[in-house]
C-alpha cells in the first residue's frame, strides 16, 4: 500500500468513526495511533469538529495515543479510554538481560498482536510499562512469560506510577533565530543540516501536526515532538545577547 492510500484509508477510517459517534450517541475509539497518523487526525479537526474528540495514550507524556469520539455532554454519560498499564519485571533480578524497548515490543508482537494494540513503552530499572488496549491486557498478563532470556511476570497497575508521570526540564538555548531547524539543532546537538533532513521526512511535530517548513517560527506553549529523539515544550523568547543572537527557554520532557 504506498503513502497516499494508507492517508486515505486513515482519514476515511477517522471519519467513519467520526460519524458513527455522531449518528449513535456513543464513544468510539480508534486502536494507539503513532506521530504521522495523529498529524492527520490533528490535520482533520475542523472538518470532524461535527463530534468532540481528544487523543490520550494513558498519560500526557505518551506519543502514541487512541483518538476518541464523542463526550458526556454529547453521549449522556462518561467512559474512560480504553487503556490499562502493564507492568513486567525479572522473575530472578539477577539473571536478568539487560532489556531494552525493542525487546519488550518484539516479544508482545510475538504473540501475534497487532501494532495498534500497542502504546508507549517505558523502561524503568530494567522493567518494561507498557499501555495496552484493554482487550489485550488480561492476554498479554497470562502469555507474555519472556522477553529475550529472561523470564518475567506481568501484572496491570491501578495507577501510573509517579516515575511514569512527564516531567519539564528547563533549558536555555542560544540561536539565530525562532525556526524550528535551528532549536532543534541547538537542542539536540545536531547541525543545521541533519534538523532540515529531520523536518523535511515529516519526522517532527508541533502541537500533534507533521511540520513541513524548515524556518516555522514556535510559540509559548507549543509542544515539538521529534521521533528518536524526543519532546520539548516552547517557552518563550528571552531577548537578544551581544552578538545579536536569540535568547530562548525550553522544557524538555525527562
Amino acid at each position: 500500500m504506498g503513502e497516499k492510500d494508507e492517508v486515505k484509508m486513515i482519514r476515511r477510517r477517522l471519519e467513519e468513526l467520526a460519524e458513527r459517534s455522531y449518528n449513535e450517541n456513543r464513544y468510539f475509539y480508534t486502536g494507539f495511533l503513532g506521530l504521522s497518523e495523529l498529524g492527520i487526525y490533528q490535520s482533520m479537526r475542523q472538518e470532524l469538529s461535527f463530534v468532540p474528540s481528544e487523543a490520550f495514550g494513558g498519560t500526557d507524556s505518551c506519543e502514541r495515543c487512541i483518538v476518541r469520539f464523542g463526550s458526556v455532554e454529547m453521549c449522556g454519560y462518561e467512559e474512560d479510554f480504553p487503556i490499562r498499564l502493564l507492568k513486567a519485571e525479572a522473575i530472578q533480578e539477577k539473571f536478568a538481560d539487560h532489556l531494552t524497548h525493542r525487546d519488550f515490543l518484539g516479544s508482545v508482537l510475538g504473540l501475534g498482536l497487532e501494532r495498534e494494540k500497542i502504546g508507549d513503552i517505558f523502561l524503568l530499572d530494567n522493567e518494561g510499562f507498557l499501555f495496552v488496549h484493554a482487550d489485550i491486557s488480561e492476554y498479554i498478563c497470562d502469555q507474555l512469560t519472556f522477553v529475550k532470556h529472561t523470564k518475567v511476570r506481568v501484572s496491570e497497575l491501578d495507577e501510573v506510577p509517579e516515575e511514569l508521570k512527564p516531567k519539564l526540564r528547563g533549558e536555555m538555548l542560544v540561536v539565530s533565530g525562532n525556526r524550528i531547524d535551528s532549536i532543534i539543532a541547538r537542542l539536540y546537538h545536531l547541525s543545521r543540516e541533519d534538523a532540515q533532513r529531520l523536518v523535511q521526512s515529516e519526522q517532527v511535530f508541533i502541537n500533534g501536526r507533521t511540520v513541513m517548513q524548515v524556518s516555522r517560527a514556535l510559540k509559548a506553549g507549543d509542544v515539538i515532538s521529534v521521533r528518536h529523539y524526543g519532546r520539548f515544550r516552547f517557552g518563550a523568547e528571552e531577548g537578544r545577547t551581544k552578538k545579536d543572537r536569540l535568547s530562548i527557554r525550553v522544557e524538555v520532557y525527562c
